[in-house]
């Protein structure tokens, strides 16, 4: 077997686990990730409950995953990279790497994540703008998730107050998904960034929405939630930062709103504080 450095090893172990894995986590944490990557190699792990993986990770050509990533015109970055946000250190399962086309800077600046429904009401989709530009007026970056709704909403808002912005991608950084923000995405790149816990070419499939959400909560001082239905993954992402010990404000609506429960809820559970201009959210934001 061939010594691989830290980046190789956790550039194979990328392609083959998938994001979110606390075991696989904890195990790169504790022992490295080139002492996993070898000990996968030799079946060291259970070769029955881990068979796939391990056959899967033999398999895995290191020159083949490079030039993919490169062929995006994207980077690989690790734990042990110069520019990597150690704030997603903070999190239990901690990505073993992160695919990222743009600027890579923009992962250490100071941001703010603005989350919410796939299908906001205009009042949303405003609100949600004009935060965005509020706060990228205040040397604020933005992230967000690159879904339709509230996420595109926060992503213009920055880019039409010339500031810049993040999407967290759940599929590869050269899938424009969805298809409708492909001209967005392309935007995004061009002084910000896309970030990706797959590899270029991977699909979305709904377990990643999920576990990028933590992304978002991780990369962002503190997190907004414009509007969000009763049960919906926004509130995920405000119980990721909440567990970080970031700040979680919420927009309120309408009672009447099924676009708004899910923010009345985390108002209502003392989940997050209730916020109604970029002034308010600053001086919460100072404040804590």
């Amino acid at each position: 077997m061939n010594a691989v450095d830290a980046r190789q090893a956790r550039l194979a172990l990328f392609s083959v686990i998938e994001g979110g894995q606390i075991y696989w986590s904890n195990q790169i944490r504790e022992f490295g990730p080139q002492e996993v990557y070898g000990r996968l190699l030799v079946e060291s792990y259970d070769p029955v409950k881990f068979r796939k993986l391990i056959d899967r990770l033999k398999a895995a050509d290191l020159e083949l995953l490079e030039d993919q990533i490169g062929g995006s015109s994207a980077h690989f970055i690790t734990p042990e990279s110069e520019n990597w946000p150690s704030s997603l250190n903070d999190l239990n399962a901690a990505p073993i790497g992160l695919v990222v086309k743009g600027d890579l800077s923009v992962l250490n600046e100071r941001s703010l994540a603005i989350v919410g429904t796939r299908n906001p009401t205009p009042y949303g989709a405003r609100i949600a703008g004009e935060f965005a530009a509020g706060f990228v007026d205040r040397e604020w970056n933005i992230v967000s998730g690159g879904a339709y709704g509230i996420d595109s909403a926060a992503h213009k808002g920055a880019l039409i107050a010339e500031g810049r912005t993040i999407a967290v991608l759940a599929a590869g950084i050269d899938v424009a998904y969805p298809a409708g923000n492909a001209r967005l995405f392309a935007e995004i790149a061009e002084n910000g960034a896309l970030v990706s816990e797959v590899l270029p070419g991977a699909h979305a499939i709904p377990s990643r929405f999920l576990t990028r959400n933590r992304i978002i909560a991780a990369l962002s001082q503190a997190t907004l939630v414009v509007e969000a239905a009763f049960r919906s993954g926004s509130l995920r992402t405000a119980r990721d930062a909440a567990e970080l010990m970031r700040p979680v404000m919420a927009i309120p609506g309408p009672i009447s709103a099924p676009t708004s429960e899910g923010c009345h809820r985390l108002i209502g559970e003392r989940a997050a504080e209730i916020v109604t201009s970029v002034t308010d959210a600053i001086e919460l934001i100072s404040a804590l």
